[in-house]
């Protein structure tokens, strides 16, 4: 059990621990893992792991609403104190860096433009400002704090673009399902067989977007932007 560590997880001021495999708890944080129990060495929750003190059922009642095992190692894996090597920390923090970074290039545009930042741009500025991440906190939880900070350097707004799309006859089945894909609002046919779409969706994918559209259609799509 060299690879043993105990997993904490604080609730109104009371203690919750288990026994992990080191390994298998990165992996199940990470989502390589799907089954927590897979991760625990021993199958019981205490509050004092190291005493063998087990937690009472009452207690893990009204800190998690289940008594489900899977469910409450489940908690504790994804939002408790998990000892990691330095190097599955470090794995795990450029890992929820990255997807911090997708959320912002995802959603959100330079104001002045209207445009799309690139994720280069977005890391870049997050460098410059020393932007610190919690490897352990949900990267949706952590990017309003950040944008905050990343704003002072590069101007944000998260926005969504509301788009016209008219495609050819010959591209229309190619192309539909990249519509609904895109946030297809509503459609009309034409009389000349040409499709008329309205989409929605984060303004940050405009380029990709006109990217996989130029593509599927030789670049004969007429698109409008109605608002962003």
């Amino acid at each position: 059990m060299s690879k043993t560590v105990i997993a904490k997880y604080i609730v109104a001021g009371e203690s919750f621990e288990i026994f992990v495999d080191s390994d298998k708890a990165y992996d199940y944080i990470t989502g390589k893992l799907q089954d927590p129990l897979s991760a625990l060495e021993v199958e019981d929750v205490f509050k004092d792991a190291n005493k063998g003190d087990r937690q009472s059922q009452e207690k893990l009642k009204k800190a998690f609403n289940t008594e489900d095992l899977s469910k409450i190692a489940g908690i504790i894996l994804k939002n408790g104190n998990v000892p990691l090597t330095t190097e599955q920390r470090n794995r795990l923090l450029e890992e929820k860096r990255r997807q911090i970074i997708n959320v912002i290039a995802t959603n959100a545009i330079d104001p002045r433009t209207n445009a799309p930042h690139t994720p280069q741009r977005i890391e870049n500025a997050m460098n410059e400002s020393r932007i610190s991440i919690d490897p352990f906190k949900p990267a949706t939880e952590q990017v309003e704090e950040i944008v905050k900070k990343l704003s002072i350097k590069l101007p944000l707004k998260f926005s969504s673009v509301r788009m016209e799309v008219t495609i050819s006859p010959q591209f229309t089945n190619r192309c539909y399902g990249l519509l609904k894909q895109y946030g297809l609002k509503s459609e009309r046919w034409l009389n000349d067989g040409s499709l008329f779409a309205t989409l929605e969706f984060p303004a940050g994918l405009q380029s990709e977007f006109f990217d996989k559209l130029n593509s599927a259609t030789k670049g004969s799509a007429i698109t409008k932007i109605v608002s962003v």
